[in-house]
């Protein structure tokens, strides 16, 4: 009679044989991109979005498929995972009161913009959730993290991207522009920081805006930016626990459906483990590293699956609702900004 764990090896060889295809080729565009990226400037995330959709043709590739759709779903909550030894509860108390009320405020009346204006445009509400969340959080990492709390459906997935797509275009811009309403503005430092790091939609973004003004700044900037990245916890929480129901019915049958996704109690663990001081520089260094690429491979993979003539077919009202969106955050900060010099005067 033949070992059980003799049968049980040859399977996992199977089946990792199986996924390797699709892996690897959403491996590779994530290192092309990051590649274009680090030398050449620009977003990695939208290379990474682009050239994945290039590589459309290779979607219902029996070869590729089930490595594709093993990286669009499984790996994004992976690399969300891993973001939660990024956060330190410390930074809360260096915000203030008042910063930390106002960033809580940008993220949740963005949300709730988000939703509205979807609806005013005739828009499905999951858009405006994704692109209200994406751009009032953490851009794209947000994005996918409200996403794998979705029903999973080919519509939600189509919205993900799309509003992948917008948030790195306009957080591109937003780079580029608000450092100049900065110095127009006359904005203190402490301020400056409070604007970016409340407005822009992705991390790196809000870096590099601070850093073209002042390393100060850019520190500032960093500090209201990672807060604004810890409400990515409880939003996902709350959102888990309100679409549990859907997400029963899109499940594949037999599987079970917990109430919190795995990936979630991670972040939450890895988070408190910082805040505690119990996981050195080089683990939470590692743990970013680890978790972008995990971002990129997986944001490379929904571009591989992404078909453009039917992101068109969603028109031009996706735009207005993002673009929107991007001026509402910008100008509740300001008036932020503007009201903090006049009671803190």
């Amino acid at each position: 009679m033949i070992p059980p764990s003799s049968l049980a090896q040859p399977v996992m060889f199977t089946q990792t044989r199986a996924l390797l295809p699709g892996i690897m080729l959403c491996g590779v565009i994530a290192i092309a991109a990051t590649f274009v990226s680090e030398h050449y400037g620009g977003p990695q995330f939208l290379y990474a979005l682009l050239m994945g959709i290039a590589f459309h043709f290779l979607a219902d590739s029996e070869k590729c498929q089930p490595g594709i759709e093993l990286s669009a779903k499984k790996l994004v909550r992976f690399g969300v995972a891993l973001l939660g030894a990024r956060i330190v509860a410390s930074d809360v108390s260096d915000l203030g009161l008042a910063g930390v009320g106002a960033l809580i405020g940008a993220v949740a009346l963005t949300i709730g913009f988000g939703i509205l204006m979807a609806r005013l445009l005739g828009l499905p509400s999951m858009l405006g959730l994704l692109s209200g969340g994406g751009t009032g959080i953490c851009g794209i990492s947000a994005t996918l993290a409200i996403s794998s709390t979705l029903p999973a459906t080919r519509e939600n997935e189509r919205y993900t991207l799309l509003t992948a797509i917008g948030i790195a275009i306009f957080s591109t811009l937003a780079m580029v522009l608000y450092p100049l309403i900065v110095k127009h503005a006359g904005l203190s430092t402490a301020e400056a920081g409070l604007f970016l790091g409340g407005s822009i939609h992705d991390v790196a973004q809000v870096v590099g805006a601070g850093l073209i003004i002042s390393p100060e700044v850019g520190d500032a900037a960093t500090l209201a930016k990672m807060f604004r990245v810890a409400m990515l916890m409880p939003v996902v929480v709350i959102l888990a626990l309100t679409f549990h129901a859907e997400r029963k019915k899109t499940a594949t049958a037999g599987s079970k459906t917990p109430i919190l996704p795995m990936f979630l109690v991670v972040f939450a663990g890895l988070a408190a483990l910082n805040s505690l001081g119990l996981l050195s520089h080089q683990v939470v260094e590692a743990s970013s590293t680890v978790s972008r690429w995990c971002l990129v491979t997986s944001i490379a993979a929904l571009g591989v699956k992404t078909s453009l003539e039917k992101l068109a077919e969603l028109g031009w009202k996706p735009i207005v609702l993002m673009s929107s969106e991007a001026i509402f955050i910008a100008g509740y900060m300001l008036l932020v900004v503007y009201l903090g010099r006049v009671f803190g005067a």
